[in-house]
């Protein structure tokens, strides 16, 4: 066994790389492709999902292989190699599959113990088989996966350990109320209509929604999953939109799920400040009538503050705009629930009507160093600050790339979770002893998963050993019909079968010890060892080696259930 693993996850790339390194269907099926036309490898497939990017190999050469997966997944990544490296992780053998069954059984997600990923490793396989990349090891390495990771979930408890993303992001949303009383009566609407987006209808349609709206660009899908919502039984109100009416339903809504595979982003902090602004716009600024010459009215003169700094504070509050103000900017986007004393109150932009310029500056001073001070503090209280505010719209973004304006988190009332933020919450989270349970069944199926594949290795010599014995005794009983023409049909049966049985019992025991000692770790010398001592045709071997890997079965994708 060759395989190599080559990929980054949400434990060694920051998001930001992430979202650039997502890869669309047509992206993958190509990198397959392109995988098996390199020399190193043989077989491949590709998991990708919201979180991680991994290829997977089997390769004649480490060292080659690892700069050729490393090569093609930046090359269809639209990363650039030197930048996507430092993120890149290795595993090989049965490193790699530790990792992949440790992935399996949600060791490795952002929260621990989602059952979601068994789902993407089953369509990674069928991937896999469809585009006929996937060869014995890959087929008999996933589906092995598959059963060890149904079978931590219904041997332990590791389903305590963590929650679906969409499930804990409904937890982060609302801030450690119960999510049924929480979200009971909201109207929702889920842009999307893939798998996740789907899971996270239904999740809202279990924990009480009133309403949801399923905005989609292909209007079947969305149409389809409103219908499958209503007829849940759940109670739950479900109707499809269009993706151009998504402007309008965000100023209805009270929670929105995003997940789709757009490039770019789906609500920009612009579409977020404008649906929660329609029924929250601040009351007209008075404002001194413009001078005859058409001028803007004077700012006050104010000492130690640039009076062109002042005029564009001033102008941006009447318009009611984003001020260019730094620190007054990030004031108004992220206020602090606790003022400290500032002038101005944590209601953003709309507190700025009537503030004199003394409190504007005064208002920056403190913002800055406010500023200052959470940049102080572990990164999972930068977002704490805001939480604390009423909630106008609540924003789950559960794509990669994100679906969501990261901005969006800074707009009054407005609460954002997304992948990111998840991933800090739950960074830190216990380590059960269903975890550990986990692990020993982990490390108990790796060392099975090893020792049949090490003794898979050496059947082929055994079948070619076995093959080229009963072609000896073939050949000896032929010998003894010419020897022995008198013989009836039951004597010679007798004899043939009495050779046979001897020719079976002396190679019994020396086959089953070799396949004992193959399935060990550094056991992979015994095949060659006999096919020395036989002196057997390597091009007989290698026969039965090709025709027990094209058996169908390892084409057959019902095997992936």
């Amino acid at each position: 066994m060759s395989l190599l693993v080559v990929g980054l996850s949400h434990r060694s790339a920051p998001v930001s790389v992430l979202e650039r390194a997502s890869l669309s269907a047509d992206a993958k099926v190509k990198l397959l492709h392109d995988t098996l036309a390199a020399e190193p490898a043989t077989e491949a497939t590709v998991l990708a999902t919201c979180n991680r990017i991994e290829l997977y190999a089997d390769v004649d050469k480490f060292h080659a292989g690892v700069a050729e997966l490393s090569t093609l997944l930046a090359q269809h990544s639209g990363v650039a190699l030197e930048e996507l490296t430092p993120y890149l992780y290795v595993h090989y053998e049965d490193r790699a599959v530790h990792h992949l069954f440790s992935v399996a059984c949600g060791l490795d997600s952002m929260v621990v113990g989602e059952g979601q990923i068994l789902g993407q490793i089953k369509d990674t396989l069928a991937l896999g088989q469809e585009q006929h990349t996937a060869g014995r090891l890959i087929n008999d390495l996933f589906q092995q996966a598959l059963r060890v990771g149904k079978r931590a979930h219904s041997e332990t408890g590791i389903d305590r350990a963590g929650q679906s993303l969409v499930t804990f992001g409904l937890e982060q949303l609302s801030m450690g109320a119960e999510v049924p009383a929480w979200a009971a009566g909201k109207r929702a609407l889920v842009i999307g209509a893939g798998s996740m987006s789907s899971l996270a209808a239904a999740t809202l349609a279990r924990v009480g929604v009133a309403e949801i709206v399923v905005a989609n660009r292909t209007a079947e899908r969305a149409e389809r999953l409103a219908g499958i919502l209503v007829a849940s039984g759940t109670g739950v109100t479900a109707r499809a939109v269009p993706m151009a009416s998504v402007a309008d339903e965000l100023t209805r809504a009270d929670v929105v799920v995003s997940c789709t595979g757009a490039t770019g982003l789906v609500l920009t902090a612009d579409d977020v400040l404008a649906a929660v602004s329609r029924d929250t716009a601040p009351e007209p600024v008075p404002h001194t009538p413009a001078d005859p010459a058409g001028a803007a009215p004077a700012a006050p003169d104010v000492a130690g503050l640039d009076r062109d700094v002042l005029a564009r504070l001033v102008a941006a509050a009447e318009g009611g705009r984003r001020l260019a103000d730094a620190g007054a900017a990030r004031t108004i986007t992220s206020a602090p629930a606790e003022t400290d004393g500032c002038p101005v109150g944590p209601d953003g932009r709309s507190a700025l009507t009537g503030v004199d310029a003394n409190s504007l500056e005064l208002h920056g001073t403190w913002a800055d160093q406010g500023e200052a001070a959470a940049h102080r503090q572990p990164r999972k209280g930068a977002r704490s600050q805001v939480d604390v505010r009423p909630v106008r719209l609540a924003l789950l973004d559960l794509a990669m790339p994100r679906d969501i304006d990261a901005a969006s988190h800074r707009i009054p009332g407005v609460r954002l979770v997304d992948i990111e933020s998840l991933a800090e919450v739950s960074a830190d989270a216990p380590m059960a002893a269903d975890v550990d349970a986990v692990r020993a069944i982990v490390a108990e199926e790796v060392a099975a998963f090893g020792a049949a594949q090490r003794a898979a290795h050496i059947t082929p010599t055994v079948v070619a050993l076995r093959a080229m014995a009963a072609e000896v005794v073939a050949m000896e009983v032929a010998r003894l019909d010419g020897r022995l023409p008198d013989l009836d049909e039951r004597q010679r049966a007798e004899v043939t079968q009495t050779v046979r049985r001897v020719v079976d019992k002396l190679l019994h025991a020396p086959t089953v010890r070799v396949k004992q000692l193959a399935s060990e770790p550094g056991g992979a010398g015994y095949a060659e060892a006999l096919r020395e001592l036989f002196d057997l045709d390597p091009q007989t071997v290698a026969s039965v080696s090709r025709a027990d890997a094209a058996d169908p079965k390892n084409d057959d994708p019902g095997r992936a259930s």
